[in-house]
């Protein structure tokens, strides 16, 4: 892949927002890129080296190495495997796992300690994830103590479809590429407990759902659904 198409594959990334256009050409320099088909698996850890991932299309299920158990969905724009720059190979406690055909651009963490080292502005910008990431799990934890399982089911809905959707016909629909099991990891909860949620909200007219897609309904859909 020629290095302006790498070029273009970067762009999107804020984290790469402050660079000039030499440094985003020596960047693309050391970029390779791949393509996964769904369901296939993101070695985070290769157990000699570790890598950081940039995705630029498609989305990504981030799981505990150990458990299985979902942690975080990644969509065009994210990074992810950014803890492989704290640890030492082997110590990997994360797997990926493409949820659609997706295209990721990767650096190995010794390249990007290098580039970090010579950019100020990258390396802040992956210590601000980095602080996301431990905001995520903050905010998560609150939400244990403070919300019902049923809000957090909704409110996790919510920021998934608007953040893997796009409007049609007045309603914003995302493709449904998690399971039930996948939204109750993620949301503390219950694979029960979110076919009950699911089911009452559709019920209510809040969201429509199919084996396909899943939808938050317009205004006039739920006020039409309840004449």
């Amino acid at each position: 892949m020629g290095t302006l198409t790498k070029y273009w594959f970067l762009e999107g990334f804020n984290l790469f927002s402050k660079l000039g256009m030499n440094a985003m050409m020596e960047l693309c320099e050391e970029l390779v890129m791949h393509r996964y088909s769904k369901g296939a698996r993101i070695n985070l850890d290769s157990g000699d080296e570790q890598s950081v991932y940039f995705l630029k299309k498609g989305s990504v299920k981030i799981v505990s190495s150990d458990t299985e158990v979902a942690k975080f969905i990644a969509h065009p724009g994210n990074i992810f495997g950014e803890l492989g720059l704290y640890q030492l190979p082997g110590e990997g406690e994360e797997t990926a796992y493409a949820l659609e055909e997706s295209v990721v651009c990767t650096f190995s963490a010794n390249q990007m300690n290098e580039l970090m080292a010579k950019h100020p502005s990258l390396k802040n910008g992956v210590l601000k994830i980095y602080g996301f990431r431990i905001k995520r799990l903050e905010r998560r934890l609150q939400d244990l103590l403070h919300k019902d399982s049923g809000t957090r089911i909704e409110e996790f809905i919510r920021y998934y479809v608007t953040a893997f959707g796009v409007p049609v016909n007045g309603r914003q629909e995302a493709r449904k590429l998690l399971s039930h099991k996948d939204i109750a990891h993620l949301t503390n909860t219950s694979r029960q407990t979110v076919n009950n949620v699911l089911t009452g909200l559709r019920r209510e007219g809040t969201i429509d759902y199919n084996a396909k897609v899943i939808s938050i309904l317009s205004p006039e859909e739920k006020i039409n659904r309840h004449e």
